[in-house]
């Protein structure tokens, strides 16, 4: 254990399962913090900064789909949200309210590590990466490809860990389609296990950051029968 391990919150409102986790992720090289439900999760977050969080759907009170919905708005740090619900929907549902993936219970837990260790893959880096040019017009929105932030006037805009992943694809390649069965794989690359619905779902939320008009994309155009494509101003 040491200072640069990755530090997870769990926020459950079962204590057998808060402590089970905690237990196996420790064994697994994690620091690991616990909550019972959101408003004590919501006190630790006031003082700490998570690498991640794991994220009960089914508590008391204010349920992981509203706070996950909730933090969204203030942080991007990536949320695994664990349902005792395996119905796409409800998969769906928590796509949408900005989690980075789910798990259904019962799970085993080497699964979670592997989604874990997935999603903690996919946050960027600060390695630069040799792209010319280093920035995308995309409208009012500009994209810093070395640094992978997004940037609308003065205010950066918040990418969660999978949006971020999706910008550093695209801006690989800006002007060809990518396909959704690319995006599939790349984004489940080491064991997390992402479907073509879902990816429809992360290019959603991406857009509303990007599109004045979300529903009529011009920058993040979807290419009929081969994926999508970002495609920036020239110039």
């Amino acid at each position: 254990m040491n200072a640069d391990d990755p530090h997870l919150l769990i926020v459950d409102d079962d204590e057998r399962i808060r402590g089970l986790l905690q237990k196996f992720l420790m064994r697994s090289g994690f620091l690991v913090t616990t909550a019972r439900e959101a408003a004590h999760a919501r006190r630790i977050l006031s003082g700490l900064e998570f690498d991640m969080i794991v994220l009960d759907v089914m508590m008391p009170g204010e349920d992981g789909m509203a706070l996950c919905r909730d933090l969204r708005k203030t942080i991007t740090t990536p949320i695994l949200l664990l349902t005792a619900k395996g119905e796409t929907d409800d998969r769906i549902t928590g796509l949408e309210a900005g989690a980075d993936d789910y798990l259904a219970k019962p799970f085993e837990p080497k699964e979670l590590l592997l989604r874990i260790n997935a999603i903690l893959r996919r946050v960027p880096q600060a390695e630069p990466l040799v792209v010319a040019p280093k920035v995308l017009n995309l409208g009012p929105v500009r994209y810093d490809i070395e640094r992978g932030e997004m940037w609308r006037g003065e205010d950066l805009v918040r990418l969660t860990a999978t949006e971020s992943q999706l910008m550093r694809i695209f801006s690989g390649v800006p002007g060809e389609a990518v396909t959704r069965t690319r995006l599939v794989e790349e984004l489940s690359r080491s064991g997390g296990q992402t479907q073509e619905r879902a990816v429809d779902v992360q290019i959603t939320r991406l857009r509303r950051k990007i599109e004045d008009d979300p529903k009529q994309p011009r920058y993040l155009q979807t290419v009929r029968g081969a994926g999508y494509m970002l495609a920036p101003d020239h110039g």
